[in-house]
């Protein structure tokens, strides 16, 4: 457990003092109007926008996943996100644009421009509540769970004490700045975040504490990260994860999966800054930085750490788990009392906790740290772990930087959630000639409660890997919908509420009813998890169940008035061959009044060069680190060419 000394409290009060008068400056500005407070005025520029996306992505759990990843699957294992760069991409060079010349308050405006009637009204009403405040409270529970994981960890808190401390200082700044006030706030942490976790990196690799390791060099040799280096999952190896880790991402999972910060055809927070942004040349631009920084910049002090973790608090030998197993299934008296929290002798106690966590490979960090509660314990916990470990005065830096992560993405979540609440729902449907001032007065209530619902959530939770997967799965078989409703005319209301149902039931199906219907281990039996893990099939089939469901009722529903797709038509620009019967309609009405800009064919060469720059440069670093230095050079280079098309490119296309 870390101990405070002076100068870490000066530094951690300071920071925190320094980020509420940043965040709050712009309290005045934020409380003249909703569109002030949610949407900064719309005058944002690309730098600032960027930056503050990948803070907003950049939270304390963010470190914790990657060291669970990396530990548990190697670099490769990364490729799970890595995969939706594409998702980024397609952002940036095809919908950005479109986001920003629709003119709208909040993204699920976009229901009643590009559909009609009640079904419209009440879709975008309904998913308001589903993602600014459900969705929204699970991915606030996931941030806040890591808090606690630090809070247990670095400064042996309770559950409760570590969400108090962390929430204080956001609750503050987050309701009196806005957006605006978050997005300067983001900028000051992103930089306080990654000095951190640059440093963090730096010195678990050269302070010897990863088993005397003083080098990159001999902490790549140490045997514990054996088949952990590579970036690309063995060949050779189980074919079940090539295909879970690299093979479904990169194929199916990036345009079919709706997931916070990665959304087909943008969405969310990121829609949010986006619409916030002077012009549609700043929000391409604001998104272009986020998904490099994003991709690019970030991952590798995170992976370092992670590699270091392994020498420090190595996973649990396969014979260990297998013991530990077997003791547990010999001794079900004191499993049992266990988990009733029955009377028992300490020792005893303290023996079922230990082979418990040897059984998911983290018995060293169960001995390790004693006080953490068993439902925390996983290999997410290695981070802060490894923070403890490190010198005073910078842990107060380093702690600091998780702080600023988490105030970024906790602020971030709020005011995008807030806004569905009051422009989707309050300024809708139950008080439409509010002031602007009461609207702002509302959005600063709700994001206090749901500040507080969070904590309530988070108490509930156990990993954050697990909470990505089931986010994931939630989503699985949407993407498709947010991609091709700008682009076909057919899409109507009911093909957006049949994929978000169906997506939803077989979420609900696959999480709890799979064990009692027998269904995982029907498919163990048939041979399928040789192909792919359990986790793996759940997506797939979510994701073919979900798509014929909407598919289906797309041609059995009436598609939407011919006003109401002229009018999005004229307003959008979005060309090509899915809008060519209205198209023709608008110009028989005489409603066509300039060509559309299809952009499409052009953003597709981008989103291929600008995924090239980026995984370029992120392996191209790699090798460097690795000290396959001809490597690392190579890629440099071509990261450097896609740099440079990307940029002839991007000048032909047409923004406003």
């Amino acid at each position: 457990m870390l101990t405070i000394t002076w100068l870490d409290a000066v530094i951690i009060f300071g920071f925190l003092a320094s980020v509420v008068i940043v965040g709050s400056l712009a309290a005045k500005r934020a409380g003249k109007s909703a569109d002030d407070f949610f949407l900064s005025g719309r005058k944002m520029p690309w730098w600032l926008l960027g930056v503050s996306m990948v803070a907003c992505t950049f939270s304390c759990d963010t470190p914790n996943l990657i060291t669970e990843i990396v530990r548990l699957n190697g670099v490769a294992g990364n490729w799970v996100w890595w995969a939706f760069l594409l998702t980024g991409m397609l952002t940036v060079f095809v919908y950005a644009n479109l986001w920003r010349r629709s003119g709208l308050s909040t993204d699920l405006g976009f229901y009643e421009l590009r559909y009609s009637g009640r079904p419209a009204a009440f879709l975008r009403g309904f998913r308001a509540v589903y993602l600014g405040v459900v969705y929204n409270l699970i991915i606030l529970g996931g941030v806040s769970l890591a808090a606690i994981k630090i809070g247990q960890i670095m400064f042996g808190l309770t559950p409760v004490m570590s969400l108090v401390c962390a929430m204080t200082g956001v609750a503050v700044y987050a309701t009196l700045g806005g957006l605006t006030g978050s997005m300067w706030a983001d900028f000051y942490q992103f930089s306080v975040a990654m000095t951190g976790a640059v440093f963090a990196a730096w010195y678990a690799v050269n302070s010897g504490m990863a088993d005397g390791v003083t080098t990159l060099k001999e902490l790549f040799a140490h045997p514990a990260l054996a088949g952990k280096l590579s970036f690309m999952p063995s060949l050779s190896g189980d074919l079940s994860t090539l295909m879970t880790v690299m093979i479904l991402p990169l194929a199916v999972q990036w345009w079919n999966v709706w997931y916070p910060g990665a959304e087909p055809g943008g969405g969310g927070f990121i829609a949010q800054r986006m619409l916030s942004a002077k012009s549609e040349g700043h929000a391409v631009g604001g998104t272009l930085l986020f998904n490099v920084l994003h991709y690019a910049v970030r991952p590798w002090p995170w992976i370092l750490v992670a590699f270091a973790s392994l020498a420090v608090f190595p996973m649990t030998p396969p014979h260990e788990q297998q013991a530990a197993k077997d003791w547990l299934a010999q001794n079900p008296s004191a499993v049992s009392a266990y988990a009733a929290k029955a009377a028992m002798p300490v020792e005893l106690r303290e023996t079922v906790r230990r082979r418990r966590a040897e059984v998911k490979g983290v018995g060293v960090l169960a001995r390790e740290f004693p006080k953490v509660d068993e439902q925390f314990l996983g290999h997410d916990i290695a981070y802060p772990g490894m923070v403890a470990r490190m010198p005073r005065g910078w842990q107060g830096l380093i702690v600091a930087s998780l702080i600023a992560a988490y105030m970024s993405t906790v602020a971030t979540l709020l005011n995008w959630g807030s806004s569905y609440v009051v422009q989707d729902v309050y300024l809708r449907f139950i008080r439409p000639q509010a002031s602007p001032r009461h609207a702002v007065l509302v959005g600063r209530v709700t994001m206090l409660a749901m500040l507080l619902a969070s904590a309530v959530v988070a108490l509930q939770m156990t990993t954050v890997k697990t909470i990505f997967h089931v986010l994931l799965q939630v989503g699985a078989g949407t993407g498709l919908i947010y991609i091709l409703r700008w682009f076909w005319w057919r899409m109507n209301v009911w093909s957006e509420v049949t994929a978000m149902v169906v997506s939803f039931l077989v979420a609900i199906l696959f999480q709890f009813g799979a064990g009692p219907l027998g269904l995982e281990t029907a498919m163990e039996n048939a041979g399928w998890f040789r192909v792919m893990d359990f986790t793996s099939w759940k997506m797939v089939l979510g994701i073919i169940l979900t798509t014929v469901a909407w598919l289906a009722v797309t041609y059995l529903t009436p598609p939407v008035d011919e006003r109401t797709l002229i009018d999005f038509y004229r307003k959008i620009r979005p060309g090509g061959p899915g809008w060519r019967k209205i198209e023709a309609l608008a110009r028989v009405q005489g409603l066509e009044d300039e060509p559309a800009g299809w952009n499409v064919p052009a953003g597709i060469l981008c989103i291929l060069l600008g995924c090239l720059l980026v995984w370029a440069s992120l392996f191209g670093v790699g090798y460097l680190l690795y000290g396959a230095y001809a490597k690392g050079l190579v890629l440099s280079m071509v990261a450097t060419a896609a740099g440079l098309g990307l940029k002839r490119q991007v000048l032909t296309m047409r923004f406003r």
